[in-house]
């Protein structure tokens, strides 16, 4: 099983990803955490990223592509994995096919996970989350609560909340999202590849859907 997540911000990528790749023993990649991750190793990738993060910019197209290529040159590299942040561009869809075909790893599918805008500005601002590398776990103070506010119920974190999950960013990073991402989906549905599952559920519910949409395999 080889998939790419899609989807505007807060629709639940990362939540699914965990959930499913707990299952089927598959590796959860997001680019944020590989991001983190190269910056405190001190890769050459992680170098140049953290020049743009220090600057205040955002990371380059190339600079995230060296990230995942760094990730999957390794002898260790994932050959079942969901994709969560990555690709958000046809320039870094192009640039993750080319390197999945050195090790011959094509895609299963790519799930579209669909959420009206209106609701991911409601979930994204009461959304928490566990700091911990090793647990990251996510919360909404109105559909996942914490069983202790404030508390992460795997680790006994203190959960923080980002400072770019307001309401104006949130507006802000779906422009982003619509520009820049949506002209994906037309390049995977070419293909074949494009899986639309509607994501307004529950958790549970909607990674009932995933899995019917996708082989699990």
């Amino acid at each position: 099983m080889r998939l790419v997540f899609l989807g505007p911000p807060g629709c639940g990528k990362g939540t699914q990803a965990k959930v499913l790749c707990s299952r089927v023993s598959a590796e959860h990649i997001g680019t944020g955490d590989l991001l983190r991750e190269a910056m405190r190793l001190g890769t050459p990738a992680g170098r140049e990223a953290a020049r743009h993060v220090d600057q205040g910019h955002l990371v380059p197209d190339q600079v995230v592509n060296d990230l995942i290529y760094e990730r999957f040159v390794r002898p260790d590299r994932p050959m079942r994995f969901i994709m969560d942040g990555y690709p958000r561009t046809i320039a870094q869809a192009i640039r993750f096919d080319e390197i999945l075909s050195v090790y011959s790893l094509a895609l299963d599918g790519v799930v579209l996970l669909h959420v009206p805008d209106g609701e991911i500005v409601r979930r994204v601002s009461g959304r928490w989350s566990c700091p911990q590398p090793g647990c990251k776990a996510t919360y909404h103070v109105v559909s996942n609560p914490p069983r202790i506010p404030g508390i992460c119920n795997d680790c006994g974190t203190h959960l923080v909340q980002r400072s770019d999950d307001s309401p104006e960013t949130v507006e802000a990073r779906l422009v982003v999202y619509h520009r820049d991402t949506e002209p994906l989906l037309p390049y995977y549905r070419r293909y074949g590849l494009l899986r639309d599952v509607d994501a307004t559920g529950g958790i549970q519910f909607v990674c009932q859907l995933i899995e019917k949409s996708v082989d699990m395999r």
